[in-house]
């Protein structure tokens, strides 16, 4: 199975992104599906997008992208959390 490249994107690449990425990590090893996970800061984003299969942001996406872009405020809110997670792991499954 492909591992599937995922970046992981808060505004300064530091606080929220680290929550989400253990979280992601642990959805995926959940699921049985590799991957490989990068902490960015949003602003690098459009920069690195063609090295990588989905974005994962907890801050406004400020443009368009050609991967699946999906917020994950419900990691840090407890709101809304198994929509997103669904939400990731249907985007890992169309990479494979």
């Amino acid at each position: 199975m492909k591992k599937v490249r995922v970046l992981v994107a808060c505004g300064a690449g530091i606080a929220t992104s680290t929550v989400v990425m253990k979280k992601v990590e642990d959805l995926f090893a959940r699921n049985e599906i590799p991957v490989e996970i990068n902490q960015i800061k949003i602003s690098e984003a459009a920069s690195k997008q063609d090295g990588a299969d989905m974005l994962i942001s907890t801050t406004m996406l400020p443009t368009e992208y050609k991967i699946p872009a999906i917020k994950a405020m419900a990691f840090l809110t407890g709101i809304g959390t198994e929509k997103v997670e669904n939400e990731i792991i249907e985007a890992a499954k169309s990479v494979q």
